[in-house]
């Protein structure tokens, strides 16, 4: 796969394009994730952290208007409470329901995760300073300890091994938050259904790439102000992932993560 910075999306990480996968699309009970699979082999508790991940992946974006209405009649938070519930980890789980309009919520979206700002630092030679959004979604922001090129190649070589492809005509990267979601609860859902390397495949995930982005994420939130649905997700997201790689430990290595 090509890891260019203009054309690279994983895209068959919805379920719509293989059937093992997990849907970032929708925000489906633990009900709804286990009617998917195999009902003899399944593992319930690895089916509510896929659908999890799922709705994670999809809250990490800017919402249309059919999410946001779900989000105005509570009926995300429901759903993501009784799947924590669900998942075997000891979380609590976010305050998802919203008071603001949709376009508020799309304003705050914007500003804390697209929009940079620039400055002239000195007028007399145009020198300009420019900065990224306040927070990134992108995992190789928060690695300074690697290259952007080697994060997303390493991630482009664990989508590939799964069969999973790219989107040559979309622009985002390898690194980009909801891409790692929506892998993650792949993951998950092929350990639901009793594939028997997933769950080792996705503690190494969470070792390599998605717990130093959602720690990282929730660090640079907890600095801004007024973030809201965005402060509860990316706060949710640091435990709910520490808890999963946690407990991933303890059963292949008998370790905390």
């Amino acid at each position: 796969m090509d890891t260019n910075t203009d054309s690279d999306a994983t895209t068959n990480t919805d379920p719509t394009t293989n059937a093992d996968s997990a849907t970032p699309q929708d925000t489906e009970t633990p009900a709804d994730v286990a009617d998917t699979l195999d009902a003899a082999a399944l593992d319930r508790e690895a089916a509510a952290r896929s659908g999890i991940y799922a709705m994670l992946a999809t809250l990490f974006d800017e919402p249309d208007e059919a999410l946001y209405d779900r989000l105005a009649s509570g009926a995300v938070n429901e759903t993501c409470a009784e799947l924590v519930a669900a998942s075997g980890l000891d979380v609590t789980p976010p305050d998802l329901t919203v008071a603001e309009d949709h376009e508020t919520i799309c304003a705050r979206f914007n500003d804390l995760f697209t929009i940079g700002y620039a400055e002239y630092t000195d007028r007399t030679d145009g020198s300009l300073h420019s900065d990224g959004p306040p927070v990134s979604l992108y995992g190789s922001s928060y690695r300074p300890d690697a290259s952007w090129n080697d994060v997303n190649l390493d991630l482009a070589r664990a989508y590939d091994y799964f069969g999973l492809t790219v989107d040559q005509s979309a622009r985002d990267n390898h690194d980009y938050l909801p891409y790692q979601l929506e892998f993650a609860g792949y993951l998950a859902r092929r350990e639901a259904d009793s594939s028997p390397d997933a769950g080792r495949a996705r503690l190494d995930f969470h070792d390599r790439h998605l717990h130093v982005v959602a720690d990282g994420l929730a660090e640079r939130m907890a600095e801004e102000r007024g973030t809201g649905l965005y402060g509860e997700l990316a706060a949710f997201l640091g435990r709910f992932v520490t808890a999963d790689q946690t407990a991933l430990a303890e059963r292949f290595e008998g370790g905390g993560g």
